[in-house]
């Protein structure tokens, strides 16, 4: 069996030992760089399962990597955890912004960041599976899930997704005709990360109506979302 590919990207070189050491202990395999644009390049070249990226570094800092990241169809998928010292609100919100899975500020037990880099690992893999059982089962609505290249295909024009947005059509679209409540819509997309409240899941169910379809994505109020073919 693979182990499962980790990104270490950060300039402090301590950092990258300590890390890498603890992650290689709980069975991953480890690659590091030491800025923005090496970290990037070995990224394309080794296809991560998650990365783990300071913000401010050499070359090209974090928010900047994580946009480059997102703008990359082989890394669309690609998990990213900030890691770093800045816990600013509006540092947190950047990162967000630019395409982050969780932003973890430094301190933090090797033992935490871990079992959170399991917690993204294991959500991943159930839209995965959400998203393979959806293309099957519903060929009749017109609208299909590509997820190796990050895709929503309607009647036949290929849309590209941001990443949230894809992962909430996919999640809907799993079980069409299930309520899906904001409790679960936000476990399940955005896990425990903070500043995700209603405002954010309305914005990004606009966003899915504007490039779907009203019909195809209906509100049950006080109660949550639902996907219908």
């Amino acid at each position: 069996m693979n182990k499962e590919k980790i990104l270490l990207i950060d300039d402090e070189e301590d950092v990258l030992e300590f890390l890498g050491f603890n992650l290689k202990k709980s069975d991953f395999e480890v690659f590091t760089a030491s800025n923005g644009k090496d970290g990037l390049k070995l990224a394309k070249e080794i296809k991560p399962d998650l990365i783990i990226l300071d913000v401010m570094m050499p070359e090209m800092d974090g928010i900047e990597t994580c946009e480059a990241i997102r703008n990359t169809d082989d890394l669309k998928n690609t998990l990213v955890i900030f890691l770093t010292a800045r816990g600013e609100d509006y540092s947190q919100i950047a990162g967000f912004d630019a395409g982050a899975d969780d932003y973890v500020i430094k301190p933090i037990k090797p033992k935490v960041l871990i079992s959170r880099v399991h917690a993204l690992l294991k959500r991943k893999a159930n839209l995965s599976n959400q998203t393979n059982s959806t293309n099957a089962e519903f060929p009749m609505v017109g609208i299909s899930i590509d997820k190796e290249r990050f895709l929503v295909i309607k009647d036949g024009e290929e849309l590209s997704f941001p990443k949230k947005e894809f992962e909430l059509l996919s999640l809907l679209f799993s079980k069409p005709e299930r309520v899906f409540s904001r409790e679960e819509i936000m476990q399940s997309v955005w896990g425990d990360v903070p500043f995700v409240g209603d405002r954010t899941i309305d914005v990004h169910i606009r966003k899915l109506r504007e490039k779907i379809g009203d019909n195809h994505i209906k509100t049950l109020k006080g109660v949550g979302y639902k996907f219908v073919p």
